[in-house]
């Protein structure tokens, strides 16, 4: 355990180096846009703001003062906002949670389903399960979106394609985001199934007698489980850097739109925060399935 705390501390803070460094060597100049204008724009005032705001230290120093704000909860200040980052994470945060929990549910639910059909059917049930999810895999995010708002936002009127604050307003953009995560799942379930059909405890308990329903719930679907579980928190942290796309074409209130308007922009703070932020979110949640898998596969349990 303390060799994986150790690692964990390790990962991050190589992360926060990175995520710091790459705003450093980005292209354009802070203090301009701290400035606010062209008309401030004198040898004067920008040796002024670059002496407030430590721009002229080395960049370790800067680096490590950074760190030691995030570490105490100071994001720093938006450019931008002019509003503190955390303020503007707190007010955001919800949205995508709420569009990454509900798009986990789709393609958690709809994916092992069709996962287990596939494996179990065989034949064209299996081709077509196949066929499907490798064409979902297929089509970029930005396509699924488009056609989601074409049909079901402008010519049906089923859904609203822009705006938040309840679960109507997130189901388009919640399948347009569990729908490449409902085709790993489909085809991770399938696999994991197949291999647990060919094993001998299987065998033995279709020969003993037992039916087919049984046999799947009680020794193929459970002996599954393990890389099906695995896999669902993988995909579930992938999905937060989904949410970037995915925000931007519903125009959501979220982190992801929060993040490309920071770059468009230049609001170093900003982005550096919410890069920080995704990478934490995704070592942590890697890290709970990680705990958790030697509790559901015995297999995991004993190589650990």
């Amino acid at each position: 355990m303390a060799r994986k705390v150790a690692g964990l501390v390790a990962t991050l803070l190589a992360t926060s180096f990175v995520i710091f460094g790459a705003a450093y060597a980005a292209p354009g100049d802070p203090v301009t846009f701290l400035a606010g204008g062209k008309e401030n724009l004198t040898p004067e005032y920008l040796a002024a703001i670059r002496a407030q705001y430590h721009l002229d230290d080395p960049f370790v120093v800067q680096y490590l003062r950074w760190l030691g704000d995030a570490l105490t909860g100071d994001l720093g200040r938006s450019l931008k906002y002019n509003d503190q980052v955390g303020d503007l994470l707190t007010a955001r945060v919800p949205t995508t949670l709420g569009l990454v929990a509900y798009a986990a549910v789709l393609f958690v639910v709809f994916g092992v389903a069709l996962g287990v059909l596939a494996a179990v059917r065989g034949g064209r049930t299996d081709a077509a399960v196949v066929a499907g999810t490798t064409f979902a895999t297929s089509v970029p995010p930005f396509v699924v979106a488009t056609a989601l708002i074409s049909l079901f936002g402008v010519q049906l009127g089923w859904f609203p394609v822009g705006g938040g604050g309840s679960l109507w307003h997130l189901t388009l953009p919640a399948v347009t985001l569990a729908l490449g995560a409902l085709a790993i799942i489909s085809r991770v379930t399938r696999q994991a199934m197949v291999e647990q059909r060919e094993l001998d405890h299987v065998t033995v308990a279709r020969a003993s007698g037992l039916s087919e329903r049984l046999i799947v719930v009680r020794h193929v679907f459970r002996g599954a489980l393990g890389p099906i579980v695995t896999m669902c928190g993988l995909v579930t942290a992938g999905l937060l850097a989904g949410t970037v796309t995915v925000e931007s074409a519903f125009q959501l209130s979220g982190v992801g739109t929060l993040l490309v308007g920071a770059i468009n922009t230049h609001d170093f703070p900003v982005t550096q925060a919410v890069l920080l932020l995704m990478v934490t979110a995704y070592i942590a949640v890697t890290t709970l399935v990680e705990l958790v898998q030697p509790l559901i596969d015995p297999r995991a349990r004993s190589r650990s």
